[in-house]
């Protein structure tokens, strides 16, 4: 159990939370929610004790685990043992073991002392935590192959998942994850999902995957209005739930502003007359009638509203005979026609092909063989996965927009800065200071300034907070033209694709019909090696 009581924070003069008391028992699992900049890391930090509180105390179970997001203090450990010292005790008696054992002669003290580490390792389950370690890797997609590999060898989102398979390793009472599924495909997201299900200790998650929240929380703790309220339920539970409160605080608070109208008339009208006795009644009635305080939410969704100059021909893009590879082939003869309108999403394990195929798509790679033919008034609008270098340091994102479009004007510009929450100065913002979360707006900016009628997006999702995601969602859904986009979000997949090409099995299928369809044809999720 964690027990939080009276936990006051502020950075900068800006106060995230006050005096908040809350209670996270074991068997339940909470998502920790709210708009990016409400303190949701923060508070993460203060449960595991990395950061102190201005006011306040954090009681913590003996035994728990923090998804730690420094990957380089175990480059140098091998992956498999980096998952081991996720259960320190268990790691250390091994380590002092396997030092004993190393030296030439055994005094009485050490022989004893083996026994007391035989003790330990025994009861942390220590004879079968490499095969323990071993399954949550192959779960998360990292197989048997790279296990006696250094963590410095592994690619970027590889060393983060090894990093969450030491989190989960050593059966912790209380488990405290920010953002595990970043990195993660859809396999391993499930994977994980069915992990946390059965997981019967304390949990507190971060994510900005409404899908993962809603199949994993029991409970959602919500950062808002400076404070930590606790909802029953999921994300969309609490979501209901939060505006049903303020919609009858509204209400409540609507119908006594217009009774203390009322009475402040009655005793301004005979407050000099004969019915003195009535208008001290109307007056305490008044002291009495005092309105709820709704201080301001943090959350501010974007609208996300992407349109075309002019469509584009029916046959929006022709694939014929495409082949791509590096050290292996990641594609091979692969066909396709996409028409006008359709919503493409690309789907499969991290490192299957596919960035590889939006780039070959786009003329950025060349194909090893095949063609590639974009139809009649095709324009396309293309996102990296990191859009951060491809927006100049020198300048505003006022003044990156009116460079991509002289022609538009100043209204028009502060009008679309506006509905990607770059309000008022902010608009003048230098680039070169943008958060991933702002930059990837900002380039939402270009696309509703530019409209294209093909959008091709290669994890749009990255760096977004909850609401954002679901604005593009609708965006998308909503969009007139052709898109073909890479995502792990499901919440996004489900919301916009209209069809499905998936890697898996070696290969690349094209799938007519939504992810929830394609899903039940292959009887759930799919294995993409």
């Amino acid at each position: 159990m964690i027990q939080v009581q009276d936990v006051t924070k502020a950075f900068a003069g800006k106060k995230l939370f006050e005096t908040v008391s809350t209670t996270f028992p074991p068997g339940r699992r909470y998502g920790l929610t709210g708009p990016n900049g409400a303190g949701k890391t923060t508070f993460m930090k203060i449960l595991a004790g990395d950061l102190e509180p201005d006011t306040g105390v954090i009681s913590r179970p003996k035994h728990f685990s923090v998804l730690k997001q420094d990957q380089y203090a175990f480059e140098d450990r091998k992956v498999l043992d980096v998952v081991l010292m996720g259960n320190a005790a268990l790691w250390e008696a091994m380590q002092e073991k396997e030092r004993l054992l190393a030296k030439p002669d055994l005094t009485d003290e050490d022989g004893a002392r083996l026994g007391e580490l035989e003790g330990v390792i025994a009861e942390e389950d220590g004879y079968s935590a490499e095969a323990q370690a071993a399954t949550l890797l192959e779960g998360l997609g990292i197989y048997e192959a790279d296990h006696q590999r250094v963590l410095k060898e592994m690619a970027g989102g590889n060393k983060v998942r090894v990093l969450l398979a030491q989190a989960l390793f050593g059966k912790p009472t209380a488990l405290l994850l920010d953002e595990p599924t970043n990195s993660l495909d859809l396999d391993s997201i499930h994977w994980l999902e069915d992990f946390l299900l059965q997981y019967e200790g304390t949990l507190v998650v971060i994510s900005h995957d409404r899908h993962f929240l809603n199949a994993i929380c029991t409970h959602i703790a919500d950062i808002d209005y400076e404070t930590i309220i606790t909802y029953g339920g999921n994300y969309d539970d609490m979501v209901r739930a939060k505006g049903q409160v303020r919609s009858r605080i509204e209400s409540e608070n609507a119908d006594k502003m217009k009774k203390r109208a009322q009475l402040q008339e009655f005793v301004a009208r005979f407050s000099a007359g004969t019915r003195a006795s009535q208008v001290q009644s109307r007056i305490k009635q008044l002291e009495k009638l005092s309105v709820t305080d709704l201080k301001k939410s943090n959350i501010a969704r974007p609208f996300i509203k992407f349109e075309q100059k002019r469509p584009s021909g029916k046959q929006t893009l022709t694939i014929e005979g495409l082949t791509k590879g590096f050290d292996r082939t990641l594609f091979d003869g692969f066909s396709a026609l996409v028409t006008k309108g359709e919503k493409v999403a690309v789907v499969g394990r991290n490192g299957v092909g596919k960035t590889t195929l939006l780039r070959t798509l786009i003329g950025e790679l060349e194909p090893d063989a095949g063609k590639i033919t974009w139809g009649h008034e095709a324009q396309v609008g293309y996102m990296p996965q990191d859009v951060k270098p491809i927006i100049p340091t020198n300048t505003t994102c006022f003044d990156y927009l009116h460079d991509i479009d002289p022609s538009a004007g100043n209204e028009e510009i502060r009008g679309l800065l506006g509905r990607m929450l770059f309000r008022g100065d902010e608009g003048m913002k230098p680039t070169s200071a943008l958060s991933g979360g702002e930059a990837v707006r900002l380039l939402f900016c270009k696309l509703m300034l530019t409209k294209p009628n093909v959008l091709v997006l290669d994890e749009p999702t990255n760096h977004l907070d909850l609401e954002s995601i679901s604005a593009l969602g609708e965006g998308l859904a909503n969009y007139p033209g052709t898109v073909i986009f890479v995502a792990h979000d499901r919440d996004l997949i489900d919301t916009a694709a209209t069809r499905i090409l998936a890697f898996h099995h070696g290969g690349l299928e094209d799938f007519a019909g939504d992810y929830e369809t394609f899903l039940e044809k292959h009887g759930g999720f799919i294995d993409a090696r």
